[in-house]
C-alpha cells in the first residue's frame, strides 16, 4: 500500500494532472474503457445482485457517464482562475482564488451501488486534477473485481489504481497519508475512517445511510404518492440509502 500511495504522490508532484488537457482525455478514457466493457460490468453485476441491464444502465452506468460528459464540458470554467475584489486593508494589491487539486485522494467504494458510487466521486477527483486510488466493496465480489481487471489495465498506477480486498486491504490504506478520503456506507464505519484521517488531518467527505421519512398528508394524491414511494423503496431491491419511510398523518392506510 505504502508503495502505491508514494508512487501516486511523486507522479502528482510532475504536475501533470493540472492540465486540464490531461484531465479531459483521461475522463474520455474512462467512459471509452467502461463502453468497451459494458457487456463484462453487465454480467458482474447480474452475479452479485440479479441486477438487470436496465436497472444497471439507469442506475449505475447512465449516471457515470452523464456525470463525465458534464465535467468534459465544465472543466475549462471549473478550472479557471477567477478575479474577486481586494479588501481596503491590502490595498492596491489584487486578489484571485486559482483552484487547485488536493494531492492523491482515497475512495472506498459502497456495495448497493458498486459502479456508480465508486466511480462518480473517483470522476470528480479526476477532474480537480487528483490521483485516485479506488477501494471497491469487498461484498460485491463480482464487480470489485472487474472494476480491477479492466481500470488496472487501463490506467498507469500512478494515476488510477484499483485495490481489492476487505478490512485488512482497507485498514492499510488508512494508515497511508491521504490528500482526501470519500467514504460511502455505514455510519459506524465512517466514524472509523474519519478517526483514521484526523492523525493526518486529511479532509473527509463521509456519505452516509440514514432514514428519509416521506409525509402524506391528507390533501395527497394517494395513487401517485404510493406509486413514487414504492419505486423509491424497491429500486435496486430495496438497497438504496434515501428508501423512504413512510409516515402517514391520515388515518387511510398509505
Amino acid at each position: 500500500m505504502n508503495q502505491i500511495v508514494t508512487a501516486q504522490k511523486k507522479f502528482f508532484q510532475t504536475n501533470v494532472t493540472k492540465s486540464v488537457s490531461f484531465r479531459i482525455e483521461q475522463l474520455k478514457k474512462l467512459e471509452q474503457v467502461l463502453k468497451e466493457n459494458e457487456q463484462l460490468l453487465n454480467n458482474a453485476i447480474f452475479k452479485d445482485f440479479k441486477k438487470s441491464e436496465f436497472d444497471t444502465y439507469t442506475t449505475e452506468l447512465g449516471i457515470i457517464y452523464s456525470e463525465i460528459h458534464l465535467a468534459c464540458k465544465k472543466l475549462h470554467k471549473w478550472a479557471r482562475v477567477k478575479r474577486v475584489s481586494t479588501n481596503f486593508l491590502n490595498f492596491p494589491g489584487k486578489s484571485y482564488i486559482i483552484p487547485e487539486p488536493l494531492g492523491t485522494t482515497l475512495i472506498i467504494g459502497a456495495w448497493n451501488y458498486p459502479y456508480q458510487l465508486s466511480l462518480s466521486p473517483a470522476i470528480a477527483a479526476i477532474a480537480a486534477g487528483n490521483t485516485v486510488i479506488l477501494k471497491p466493496s469487498e461484498i460485491a465480489v463480482e464487480t470489485s473485481l472487474v472494476l480491477a481487471k479492466i481500470l488496472n489495465e487501463a490506467f498507469d498506477p500512478v494515476f488510477f489504481k484499483v485495490v481489492e480486498g476487505g478490512v485488512l486491504e482497507t485498514t492499510q490504506l488508512l494508515n497511508e497519508k491521504f490528500d482526501k478520503i470519500f467514504f460511502t456506507g455505514s455510519t459506524a464505519v465512517g466514524k472509523i475512517i474519519y478517526e483514521a484521517a484526523a492523525k493526518n488531518l486529511t479532509p473527509v467527505t463521509l456519505e452516509l445511510g440514514g432514514k428519509s421519512p416521506a409525509i402524506i398528508d391528507k390533501d395527497s394524491n394517494i395513487k401517485v404518492s404510493v406509486k413514487r414511494l414504492v419505486w423509491a423503496k424497491f429500486l435496486n431491491a430495496g438497497q438504496t440509502c434515501i428508501a423512504p419511510e413512510i409516515l402517514s398523518l391520515d388515518s387511510r392506510p398509505a
